[in-house]
């Protein structure tokens, strides 16, 4: 998948309903989370990096981005800066996943509202969405 490449899937992917974007350069980890998600009735957008998510954020705006902070072209943490610099886009609320066992020391000053522990327990992925997106 290239920086530009993105899927959309969900029951409102089509119509510019709200959505969930999630970045990971991991294909398995966006298939399942993707999957898991559109099972529970949300629409959902992928990306494989920073680049390829400003680029989605640009013309349509989520309710809510679970972003990972290890990624090539542009990492969790560079897009997180470049989003909070963005008005329109600053207020998007997102949670990390992230593998690095000390998460919090990586997302010190990005302002995001939660952090999942990879591998992500589906109980509390659902629990996060549904309370952004509900």
């Amino acid at each position: 998948m290239t920086a530009t490449e993105v899927t959309a899937r969900g029951p409102a992917s089509d119509r510019g309903d709200p959505y969930v974007l999630v970045v990971d350069d991991d294909l398995d980890i966006r298939t399942v989370i993707e999957d898991v998600l559109v099972g529970e009735g949300y629409s959902v957008v992928t990306a494989a990096n920073g680049v390829a998510a400003l680029d989605i954020l640009r013309v349509r705006v989520p309710r809510l981005i679970l972003l990972d902070l290890t990624m090539p072209v542009m990492g969790g943490a560079e897009f997180r800066r470049v989003q909070l610099e963005d008005l329109d886009l600053a207020s998007v609320p997102t949670v990390v996943m992230t593998a690095r066992r000390d998460p919090g020391m990586q997302v010190s000053g990005l302002a995001v509202r939660a952090c999942l522990a990879k591998p992500i327990q589906l109980d509390d992925l659902l629990r996060i969405v549904a309370h952004y997106c509900s």
